[in-house]
């Protein structure tokens, strides 16, 4: 009989251990072993069958046995020393206690989806890892971040699969009671609530969940409250779940809710008010609306004033390689939700639509593209990954006419990983026991043998190993039962992959760009690399395919099966539902992590780095971070048919070298053993990858630079057009204004060039004299600039360099005179071309306004 309500039923724990309360909701046992340690010895079948969930063994665990605990002074002992530690955590003086002056009082970061712990099922893919990844460096980093996030009834999906070997998705209900999250309360105890309104007269009503991940609070919108409708309290139901009205009102929450929850939880906790806003791509993209909103209600500014104001805290990071993976909405949809009755006191519908609007060169006029209303709203924006960086500039260039691609304002910090959650506390412990703090930190320590010698480092890969066979049994077999197949069936599980074998994963979201099935480009080929009686690889497969998505599903199926051939079955296998649980066994496990996505459009793809840190090579294409940071020991670069426009013909040339470093360099190195069976040469590059790649790819790494790169410049910026009345923001909103409307007057008359002869040589000095109109404008308005550098056969400058000029002389009707002399530093193609932008000291950067005037 199916249940009309369920609920769940809180464990009143013995006053001897109510400190497991906070240890449970505190979400730092997810990245702690000793507390995870702790739970797992007050019932280690409980714990098991729970999935190492704290709040969910608390509350099936037997009365008896929580009296037992009570009255054991040892256990109670570790509880209290288990508490006084994590105590201990949240209040002692971190890195950011004392990394400088100028830092952010309070940093707010909006996610569509935090990835924190498998137990809160909020998070799709690598977007939301690394959300949780960010929380969990800032925490140990003791950066004042607070997220804000949504939380879906329903999650994400759970996958399964048909027993012909397609994608099945359900959505469990899922009891926030159940979960590690409170309910934030205002001071007379109800719970805490935020509106958005819709149109028709409707109100979207949101109570807020607090999960605390370490010292972060992460604030979570649920609209699946008794005072909505019921489209209302369907909103947060699912995460990417809907499409059209149902994702703009799910970006709305996001973004304007969001803010909403921020100023209640800053006056119900005391926490201060947030300088910067941190937009983990344009999903939250409405926060930037609703501060200009406040500013214009609570100080009478007007739009343009509050927007300078706002655009000064706001950091947007775009993950988006493809303009298709960017959320877009129709204008007429955006014009229902933001004007007629809607329309907010100073905030007029033309101003927002303006905000994301595709008025550039290719653009589309009839949809608002969210990252492009980021880009508008975040006066600091990044990619997460040099190569990505790269390639956002040239996506976004139209939005900046005139400049160089290069000069488009977007720049990189690359995703880095939160090693404390994926690396395996086995190889933790191995680290622990040989190599000093120090030598962990630096990555130095993995090189010295004497320190871990080869053999106890490949005792524990292939302990690591022979784990993951033993789990990869287990799912299958579990995978198998729910596809029909009976016991009598499986008896061939008992001998799937063989933990002496070459074990390569591969597990990741599943869009066509990723391309799953590359490996099956040439079946027989990959047949005899499989079944190899020397050299023989086995491969674990993972990932889900957004329920939408008809050719990633596709994929899915043809490698489900390709995997169920008998011949094959125990070689290669696809488990279904990867989630963190699964991949904290299959990233340790493996030997190689394979990726071959279509380049360039992989962001950063952060599995790489997680495998790494466990001692897996990286075997992929060179994209994301491995593009970045491949050095020629770490791991192998697949080679690209970069230029081939026929994509079947690319994948064949892709999938054969794929085939190729498998067949000759990878297998072959994994095998070759010495005397004792230990791989040397195998090892040495292992030992190479901890070494080197260890640091870089830390996500505390990443935190530190968003603290220094962007994070305290939007606070100074802010600061600096703050105070009474916003004075600052006022000055630059008016100041641009008035830039804008001169600017048709803004010309390069004339260049005129002197000290050089016809023959220049390296040393030599030119002077530049450009001759300029500038129309209602003054010196002090713009930067006169000569950019300079090497040429190409088509006469365009290359890795070009810009010195500004100094006025030297004002003649009428607003013409002036700029010049400065250029050294000629190096030989070759040489060339030069004068320009004229706006400058300001509240300006991040010359291309801010998106206005030059070229010579010529």
């Amino acid at each position: 009989m199916k249940a009309i309500r369920r609920f769940t039923v809180q464990t009143v724990l013995p006053t001897a251990l109510s400190d497991l309360d906070e240890l449970a909701h505190n979400l730092r046992w997810s990245w702690h072993a000793p507390t995870r340690e702790l739970f797992a010895a007050m019932d280690p079948e409980l714990w098991a069958a729970v999935s190492g969930d704290p709040v969910a063994l608390l509350g099936g665990i037997a009365p008896e046995r929580l009296a037992a605990l009570a009255a054991d002074a040892v256990f109670v002992a570790r509880v209290q020393e288990a508490h006084e530690d994590l105590r201990r955590y949240l209040t002692e003086p971190l890195w950011y206690q004392s990394a400088g002056d100028g830092l952010p009082t309070s940093i707010a970061y909006f996610s569509a989806e935090f990835g924190v712990t498998a137990v809160l099922p909020q998070y799709s893919g690598g977007l939301g890892i690394l959300a949780g990844d960010h929380l969990k460096s800032a925490s140990d980093l003791g950066v004042p971040i607070v997220g804000v996030g949504l939380l879906y009834g329903g999650g994400y999906f759970k996958q399964s699969l048909t027993r012909d070997g397609w994608q099945r998705e359900t959505y469990p209900v899922l009891d926030p009671n159940g979960m590690p999250l409170t309910l934030v309360r205002t001071a007379d105890d109800a719970p805490a609530r935020v509106e958005v309104p819709l149109p028709g007269g409707r109100t979207l009503r949101a109570q807020i969940w607090r999960a605390q991940v370490g010292r972060v609070p992460l604030l979570m919108l649920d609209s699946n409250i008794a005072e909505n409708d019921e489209s209302a309290r369907k909103v947060t139901d699912r995460l990417y779940g809907g499409g059209g009205a149902h994702r703009l009102e799910q970006e709305l929450l996001l973004g304007i809710g969001g803010v909403k929850a921020l100023r209640l939880w800053s006056e119900i906790s005391g926490a201060p008010a947030p300088e910067v806003f941190h937009c983990n791509e344009g999903h939250a993209g409405f926060l930037g609306i609703e501060r200009i909103r406040e500013l214009v209600e609570s100080e009478g500014l007007t739009f343009e004033a509050a927007l300078e104001a706002v655009r000064a805290g706001i950091v947007f990071t775009t993950h988006t390689p493809v303009p298709a993976g960017i959320d877009r909405f129709g204008t007429d949809l955006i014009s229902e939700y933001f004007g007629g009755s809607v329309e907010q006191p100073g905030v007029p519908l033309a101003k927002v639509l303006a905000l994301g609007a595709e008025d550039f060169e290719g653009g589309d006029p009839t949809v608002f593209n969210m990252a492009v209303m980021g880009l508008r709203l975040g006066k600091r924006a990044n990619g997460v990954a040099l190569l990505h960086g790269k390639v956002s500039r040239g996506m976004f260039s139209p939005l900046w006419p005139g400049f160089d691609v290069d000069e488009v304002p977007i720049t990189s910090v690359t995703n880095g990983v939160h090693s404390p959650t994926w690396v395996d506390p086995l190889l933790q412990r191995v680290a622990a026991e040989h190599l000093t703090a120090d030598e962990r930190a630096s990555g130095q320590g993995w090189l010295r043998s004497d320190a871990i010698d080869d053999a106890t480092l490949w005792r524990a890969l292939s302990d690591l190993r022979s784990r993951l066979v033993d789990n990869v049994r287990t799912r299958v077999r579990s995978s198998w039962t729910d596809r029909g197949a009976s016991p009598a069936e499986l008896g061939w599980v008992d001998e799937v992959l063989d933990p002496d074998v070459l074990t390569i994963g591969f597990a990741r979201r599943v869009p066509t760009y990723k391309r799953l099935t590359l490996m099956l480009r040439d079946p027989e080929r990959l047949r005899r690399l499989l079944l190899d009686p020397d050299h023989p690889v086995q491969i674990v497969v993972a990932g889900k395919s957004h329920p939408a998505d008809e050719q990633g599903i596709g994929l899915i199926r043809e490698l489900v099966q390709f995997a169920d051939d008998p011949e094959v079955r125990r070689r290669i296998v696809f488990l279904p539902n990867y989630d963190i649980a699964m991949a904290r066994t299959l990233y340790p496990g493996c030997d190689v992590w394979l990726n071959n996505p279509l380049r360039p459009l992989e962001a950063c793809g952060t599995s790489g780095m997680k495998a790494a840190l466990n001692g897996a090579l990286n075997l992929s294409i060179l994209d994301g971070w491995w593009d970045e940071w491949y050095d020629g020991q770490n791991g192998w670069a697949i080679p690209t048919a970069d230029g081939v426009d026929d994509p079947d013909r690319r994948d064949d040339l892709e999938s054969a070298a794929l085939y190729d470093l498998l067949e000759n360099t990878v297998a072959p190195r994994f095998y070759d053993r010495d005397s004792a069976g230990l791989p040397n040469h195998w090892l040495e590059m292992i030992r190479h990858t901890l070494a080197t790649l260890g640091p870089k790819v830390q996500a505390t790494r990443m935190v530190k630079d968003y603290v220094t790169r962007l994070y305290t410049p939007a606070a100074l910026a802010t600061r600096a057009l703050d105070g009474p009345g916003h004075v600052g923001a006022q000055e630059l909103a008016t100041w641009k204004s008035r830039v804008r409307a001169a600017w048709p007057g803004v010309r390069v008359d004339h260049v005129k060039t002197e000290g050089v002869g016809e023959v220049p040589q390296v040393g030599d000095v030119m002077k530049v004299s450009a001759f300029v109109s500038l129309g209602n404008l003054t010196p002090a308005d713009v930067e006169v600039q000569v950019c300079y550098g090497k040429v190409s056969d088509a006469d365009m400058i290359a890795r070009t360099s810009v010195l500004p000029l100094a006025h030297v002389e004002t003649y009428e009707d607003g013409r002036y005179a700029f010049a400065a002399p250029l050294e000629l530093d190096t030989s070759g193609p040489f060339g030069y071309s004068v320009r004229i932008v706006p400058t300001h000291p509240g300006m991040a950067g010359v291309t801010e306004l998106g206005l030059v005037a070229n010579a010529g």
